[in-house]
């Protein structure tokens, strides 16, 4: 969806005074949601309403280069996990307010729905399918016989699921949504890397009746002849 580099390095734009609001808004659209105001923005940041205004013309804008940096944030840490499994782990157990502002963020775009929600969830579908490429790459995990569908599905299933707990927490600060969310995370951290690891099925007779069917039906669809219009 996204064409702009996902390079995890921060250019010299980022001292600016434009990179300074995109941060605050990213803080306050977390904080509280995309109805922030500018005043409110310019106010935390150290500017004017015009500045930002003369920097992003709209909120529309605003969140556009938000939802990108973002993303851009994401897949660095993500980058991270896999460069380091173990050690990013360990490290999420003792801080796990690390990434607070980037995951109730996304939280919140996802929630706002409209164009930009959608938008920014296929884009969130990009980053991740560019990390489970990096993952297989790396030989952390296993390739999937529709990389496509693994991907979609273990996005909408962690976002889906964090969702669920943030609307139970509108109140929460991020730091606060995120500590709390670990704190109960820790007793899932086991079954999941279990499921993930050894798997859920004590055979594979039904992974190999459908893929059977799959075939089958793929089959058949070829042997058809051609309907007519």
């Amino acid at each position: 969806m996204r064409t702009a580099s996902r390079s995890a390095v921060r250019s010299p734009s980022d001292l600016t005074a434009r990179a300074r609001i995109r941060d605050t808004a990213i803080e306050c659209f977390a904080e509280t949601g995309f109805d922030s105001p500018f005043r409110t923005i310019a106010a935390r940041a150290g500017v004017s309403p015009g500045l930002i205004t003369h920097h992003f013309a709209s909120k529309d804008s605003l969140r556009a280069e938000c939802d990108h940096e973002v993303l851009r944030r994401y897949h660095a840490l993500k980058s991270e996990a896999i460069a380091d499994p173990s050690g990013y782990l360990f490290a999420r157990l003792a801080t796990p307010g690390g990434a607070a502002i980037v995951v109730v963020y996304m939280l919140r775009a996802i929630h706002a729905g409209g164009q930009a929600g959608r938008t920014f969830l296929e884009n969130l579908v990009d980053e991740a399918r560019a990390v489970m490429a990096e993952s297989v790459a790396s030989g952390l995990v296993r390739p999937s016989r529709d990389e496509e569908a693994r991907v979609r599905y273990l996005t909408y299933q962690a976002m889906g699921a964090m969702l669920l707990e943030f609307l139970a927490e509108p109140q929460a600060t991020p730091d606060e949504f995120v500590a709390s969310l670990g704190a109960r995370q820790r007793d899932t951290i086991l079954p999941i890397l279990e499921l993930y690891t050894e798997g859920l099925l004590a055979t594979r007779d039904l992974l190999d009746d459908y893929v059977h069917h799959l075939e089958e039906a793929d089959g058949s669809e070829a042997a058809s002849p051609a309907r007519p219009t």
